[in-house]
């Protein structure tokens, strides 16, 4: 049996697994997009203090 059978068997045949299974494949899309946005956000933005402000920041009141 070739894999694609295997995944349609298992996964795709059944209209609630195929719902579980893009389910779970829309949410690992979603973390992967955002971690690799933010990857690129906090290369491109390097020496700037973005993450903690209250570090550079004084404390005048």
């Amino acid at each position: 049996m070739s894999v694609t059978a295997s995944l349609y068997r298992i996964l795709f045949k059944r209209s609630s697994t195929f719902t579980l299974t893009i389910l779970a494949g829309a949410f690992v899309f979603e973390t992967l997009v955002e971690n690799g946005a933010n990857a690129i956000f906090e290369h491109h933005n390097k020496g700037y203090f973005f993450k903690f402000p209250s570090k550079y920041m004084s404390e005048k009141k």
